[in-house]
């Protein structure tokens, strides 16, 4: 037996961009429900490092003041890149607002604030298919709940079901320009746990991170509370998998702070750290957050992003849904949207994580132990740096023995400060994507050049 849901607009996910959509089209008087294959009770507990980012500011639909009670800690301003192999610690200041949050806090704020727009909740229902018509306009999705099979019938399908999303393994987006050029190498596998220890940490106003020991590794320490702390380490999936929970925990014994420590909460993920979907819509369908590779490639930050893009699928849905047509074209400026707002400059950031799959990891410690914070604030926050041929002179003692690492970086900016430009042009309609996504990756032959990464995409 099947029990069968017509909806305007079905969410696949309860995360920041599912609620986001879901919300903003609830609002517009659109029937939305939200699938979510947790109960009622896990939903909103999510393996997150917590930092956010652009704390100051969400859309409208599920407003700061709604979710601001699960900040817990909104002092910290700055990073803290610890660098054992130097016995050195590297400061660099962050810009704009930031906060560490209790991330199950935050899920269930952001459920409450999107069931008091009017959005439908299905708990306890894991989605297992995706529904075509003829001429391929994805018409919903079909799954079980309780071991009955449910389907969802909706103008518009919107995809929050994070990474690696089954969703689009299911649908057949051939005839679109749908980003099918995904893999898992493209991702993080991280692993966090919640940690309470006996005293205040010294470091409480900071975001620690510390190289691993392979490439393209990192463990972080985030504050939330000058008690409690997520800890955590994740690699890149091209990488040498590491033994996550017993590294997290042999590092963990190394710091005095962490002695009689007390772990609350385990959790693992897998996130992206790979640039914006060229594409995330299709005929009757869209991909947000995590789905859409929407998270800043060097930080795995994404709950801000995601948010937007919410609030942006949303918008798109609900004139699509209005004017009649929901085809890829009427869905696209929601692309459109996504890259003028932050997707330019994420693809620009994934240049530096492709960097770092290929740099020694000795070098860049070494790097980052002799080179001023502001200098790679500068780079990656403002756009500008003095990199290069300059910054070795002003530096030319200190940063004696790596010059050949300061040039590859500067190297590395002005590829990044190019792709970030194209990405800027994006196409405004589907039929220039092929041309657009020709000259982009002419682009990337030139970063796998300056960087010698093995090719990403």
């Amino acid at each position: 037996m099947t029990t069968t849901h017509e909806y305007d607009v079905v969410v696949v996910g309860a995360g920041t961009s599912g609620c986001y959509a879901a919300a903003t089209i609830a609002s517009e008087g659109l029937d939305v429900v939200i699938v979510e294959r947790k109960t009622a009770e896990e939903a909103g507990h999510i393996a997150c490092g917590d930092a956010l980012k652009g704390a100051n500011a969400f859309p409208d639909a599920i407003p700061k003041e709604q979710i601001e009670p699960a900040f817990t800690n909104t002092d910290v301003d700055h990073g803290r890149f610890e660098i054992p192999q130097e016995d050195s610690v590297l400061e660099i200041p962050v810009p704009g607002e930031l906060a560490v949050i209790d991330r199950w806090e935050y899920g269930r704020l952001l459920i409450e604030g999107a069931e008091q727009r009017g959005v439908e909740f299905h708990y306890d229902t894991v989605v297992q298919d995706v529904t075509q018509d003829a001429s391929g306009r994805v018409t919903g999705v079909r799954g079980k709940k309780k071991g009955e099979v449910v389907q969802y019938e909706a103008d518009v399908t919107i995809d929050g079901a994070g990474a690696l999303s089954l969703l689009q393994d299911k649908a057949d987006l051939s005839d679109a320009t749908f980003d099918t050029n995904v893999s898992y190498s493209q991702f993080c596998s991280a692993y966090r746990e919640i940690v309470e220890v006996d005293e205040p940490v010294e470091w409480s106003d900071a975001l620690v991170f510390k190289p691993a020991e392979v490439a393209a590794g990192y463990i972080w320490y985030f504050p939330r509370t000058e008690t409690t702390i997520n800890a955590g380490l994740g690699f890149q999936m091209t990488e040498q998998p590491m033994k996550l929970v017993e590294d997290l925990k042999q590092d963990l014994r190394a710091r005095p702070e962490f002695e009689n420590a007390t772990v609350t909460d385990k959790l693992g993920a897998a996130l992206p750290t790979r640039r914006p979907y060229d594409s995330a819509v299709a005929p009757g369908f869209m991909a947000v957050g995590d789905a859409a590779g929407h998270v800043n490639p060097t930080t795995g930050g994404g709950i801000a992003g995601a948010a937007y893009a919410g609030k942006y699928a949303g918008e798109q849905a609900v004139r699509a849904i209005e004017q009649g047509d929901v085809s890829e074209s009427a869905l696209w400026h929601y692309n459109e949207r996504v890259m003028d707002h932050f997707g330019a400059r994420y693809a620009s950031l994934d240049v530096y994580n492709i960097l770092s799959t290929a740099i020694d990891v000795d070098g860049l410690t070494g790097l980052l132990a002799r080179v001023p914070g502001e200098k790679f604030a500068e780079a990656l926050y403002s756009g500008t740096t003095s990199f290069g041929p300059r910054l070795i002179a002003q530096t030319a003692k200190e940063s004696y023995g790596f010059w050949r690492e300061i040039y590859q970086f500067y190297e590395t900016k002005n590829a990044a400060d190019d792709v970030m430009r194209h990405y800027e042009r994006y196409p405004r309609r589907p039929s220039a994507m092929e041309g657009w996504q020709k000259e982009r990756d002419r682009l990337m032959e030139t970063v796998y050049d300056v960087t010698g990464a093995e090719p990403k995409y």
